[in-house]
């Protein structure tokens, strides 16, 4: 049995509820945004009580748009997402597990009835994530790409970051959280059927990761948040307990003009209070937080990042990329871009 068969024994016949884990490295550890806690009232009991995951990867301004869910599972994020894009948006959910998408499915109209939509908005399809083709999800199809602690349970993640650059349409959003190591898992530890199940045994080595993204197209990236795992479990944290585990949620954006670190063009951009729920300031990464109206200094990545994407209207930013003034400072150590300082430190 490969991997990927010993993850849907797991998680289809195995694991009931969150409860039936053994570690709380599939738990979330983001408190969701108040957008998102408004919402969570609307979602079926099951579901919620069936939900894995290690963030909330969900990002703002979803009005309208076309959201792809990879290892969406009994489909909490997809019917979240599905309120978040309204009528007019659409949502699909993708999961190799059959008994987790009928779940999924069984409450399909009554989502739609407690949103009060006229149809529903929604989609699952069984499948892998890393041929999303031959579910027929053509290339530029989707706005946003969301994930949630899933990607680590795959021995194939190449393929998976491969198939989510094809699908994004240009200056569309990669916005995931999932579980990552400090370290290379041995091999023998990345196939136990426990471990992998729990998150730890395909947890990325952020360096890997790094790489991983460079090759499929995302030069830069983005931690939206990072945060130290426990694991919780006597047996497990003797068996792997040599490496540092944390949770992290990721922002990346298919853009043309990204470089490989952060350069100087003299661009300033300010926030203009205008996304829903953050009226004060926004913070776009770990790193960056845009007090409304207060104009910033930004590297050619950033700036891009908020004028070429769907958060072009609620920025403005000056100047362009017609002069270079070198490195941005303290671009060598950004998380995300070419870092191997692990969890401190910014560019911008």
């Amino acid at each position: 049995m490969d991997i990927l068969e010993k993850v849907k024994e797991y998680y289809g016949k195995q694991i009931k509820s969150a409860s039936d884990l053994k570690t709380s490295t599939c738990c979330a550890t983001d408190a969701p945004p108040k957008e998102i806690r408004d919402i969570l009232p609307l979602i079926a009991d099951e579901i919620q009580s069936k939900f894995y995951g290690c963030g909330s990867p969900l990002p703002p301004l979803l009005e309208g748009m076309a959201v792809l869910d990879l290892g969406c599972g009994t489909g909490r994020d997809v019917y979240i997402a599905s309120k978040l894009v309204g009528e007019s948006g659409a949502v699909i959910g993708v999961d190799m597990t059959e008994e987790q998408l009928e779940i999924a499915m069984k409450y399909q109209e009554y989502h739609r009835n407690n949103f009060g939509y006229k149809a529903s908005n929604v989609k699952f399809l069984h499948g892998y994530i890393e041929s999303l083709k031959s579910l027929g999800i053509k290339d530029q199809s989707v706005d946003v790409v969301i994930s949630n602690c899933v990607i680590n349970l795959s021995p194939n993640k190449e393929e998976i970051f491969n198939e989510i650059y094809r699908v994004l349409k240009p200056g569309g959003e990669l916005y995931f959280s999932d579980i990552f190591a400090d370290r290379r898992i041995p091999e023998n530890l990345a196939s136990d059927p426990l471990l992998r199940g729990e998150c730890l045994g395909g947890a990325m080595y952020t360096e890997d990761f790094r790489r991983l993204m460079a090759q499929a197209g995302w030069a830069d990236f983005r931690y939206a948040s990072i945060n130290a795992i426990s694991l919780d479990d006597e047996q497990i944290e003797e068996i792997i307990g040599f490496a540092n585990f944390s949770s992290r949620t990721v922002r990346a954006f298919k853009l043309d003009d990204i470089e490989d670190i952060c350069e100087d063009y003299g661009q300033v951009a300010w926030y203009k209070g205008s996304i829903p729920g953050h009226p004060h300031f926004f913070d776009f990464d770990n790193h960056h937080r845009f007090i409304a109206n207060k104009p910033m200094l930004v590297c050619g990545n950033t700036a891009s990042m908020i004028s070429n994407t769907r958060y072009a209207n609620a920025f403005e930013v000056l100047g362009d990329r017609s002069v270079h003034f070198g490195a941005f400072a303290g671009c060598g150590s950004e998380e995300g871009s070419g870092s191997s300082d692990d969890d401190t430190s910014s560019c911008c």
